[in-house]
């Protein structure tokens, strides 16, 4: 495809802050999120160790991620945005946001319906207008819809990193978790691998729905602005009316992979944040140190590491700085019942309960939780938890206001 030529955007660089949990005494402490913090440079820039042609793959994805389409390059019928960077922006390109989309679908006997032939179970709520005999415009949840779920966009830092791990590796994890934890144990969600022709562990998407980064980009690209793809190569119909893809000004095939190569890219060789407090400047600072570490072991107390695993180890890899290396995301990427904290929508194996485990790198950069960006603080959130996670937030709410405020002040160090 043809593209536009921006300049290549320089990554922002979050400013370094220390955090740590006050003193105060017993009648006058409380327990408050101190909200979101910026952190050590990382977030929004390439992985260290990249070589010279790395990086330039980077920076042309990035600046692909950048650039906005338009209809000529096959943007629509319907869509949710222009570019990628107009959801993916919070601390900085490639950041998660507020941005919420939505999803409908019904149940019928108990099996899930994303009532495809009204439009779902996505919805995209932009048009591109009077095309010939058609009108384009953004589509509604229809009123068969019993099902209606928000989901925040996520953000990319790192996910180079995860797209490395093996799938090997997160299936012998549910298996340790089913052994040492089975309450809390979680399962891999087999998805289609439409790059590969077979099946696969997915590991990215709220219900881990897709399995690598190449079908991670064609998939955002068709679901999220209408570009179809040699791997999507059907447009989505707009409200479930395929009649009106007659009036689709540009049929066929809208890239050839081209950008969305560039976009993967981009995803592939992007850093993961920085935590805020660590190595020196967390030993010069004793205050810092005593948060960081007793909220660290608070985590691991309540049994939220359970879950959000610290670290996983990615396999060999044709980039050395994604091969053989040791990452904490605070996550196993697997499927959790959360009982009432499902969004009701049923993804590959993924039921409508079942939500993936949401990694905690980055958090400190965050402004809304959950999927549904429900929960306005840390301590929300985790109140929130269910099923699965129900024990873990049972714990956290039988702490003193003291003790939640220092597990909450080491998350906003991540």
């Amino acid at each position: 495809m043809t593209r536009k030529s921006p300049g290549l955007p320089v990554a922002i660089a979050l400013g370094a802050a220390l955090l740590y949990a006050p003193v105060a005494s017993p009648q006058t402490f409380r327990a408050q999120d101190p909200g979101p913090r910026t952190g050590a440079a990382g977030a929004g820039g390439p992985l260290p160790g990249l070589t010279a042609q790395q990086l330039a793959a980077f920076a042309l994805g990035q600046a692909e991620f950048l650039a906005p389409e338009d209809v000529a390059d096959g943007l629509g019928p319907v869509f949710n945005g222009t570019s990628c960077g107009g959801c993916h922006n919070v601390g900085a390109t490639g950041g998660g946001s507020e941005t919420l989309e939505t999803r409908f679908g019904s149940t019928t006997q108990g099996v899930f319906d994303p009532l495809a032939q009204l439009g779902g179970s996505l919805i995209q709520v932009n048009g591109i207008g009077v095309q010939g005999a058609c009108d384009f415009v953004g589509e509604q949840v229809p009123p068969q819809a019993t099902i209606v779920a928000r989901r925040r966009t996520t953000p990319l830092f790192g996910l180079g990193l995860v797209d490395a791990v093996p799938d090997a590796a997160l299936i012998a994890l549910a298996h340790r978790e089913a052994r040492a934890q089975p309450a809390t144990a979680g399962r891999p969600n087999m998805v289609t691998d439409v790059v590969a022709g077979q099946t696969a562990v997915g590991r990215f998407g709220w219900k881990s729905q897709v399995p690598n980064l190449l079908q991670f980009a064609a998939d955002a690209y068709l679901n999220e602005m209408g570009v179809t793809t040699p791997l999507f190569p059907d447009e989505n119909c707009p409200q479930g009316d395929c009649s009106l893809l007659a009036c689709d000004p540009v049929p066929g095939v809208d890239d050839d992979l081209e950008d969305v190569n560039l976009f993967r890219d981009f995803m592939r060789f992007l850093a993961p944040p920085t935590p805020v407090v660590q190595g020196r400047a967390l030993m010069r600072d004793p205050r810092s140190w005593r948060a960081s570490a007793g909220g660290s072991r608070l985590f691991d107390q309540l049994g939220c590491g359970n879950c959000h695993v610290r670290s996983l180890t990615t396999g060999a890899s044709d980039a050395q700085a994604l091969s053989f290396r040791t990452f904490q995301p605070y996550s196993d990427f697997l499927l959790h019942d959360m009982g009432s904290l499902g969004d009701g929508i049923a993804q590959g194996e993924a039921t409508g309960s079942e939500m993936r485990t949401a990694p905690l790198w980055g958090l400190r950069a965050i402004t809304t939780f959950l999927h549904d960006g429900r929960a306005d603080t840390i301590e929300d959130a985790v109140l929130a938890h269910d099923g699965q996670g129900r024990t873990a937030r049972d714990r956290f709410a039988a702490l003193s206001a003291q003790q939640q405020a220092v597990l909450v002040a080491f998350l906003r160090t991540l």
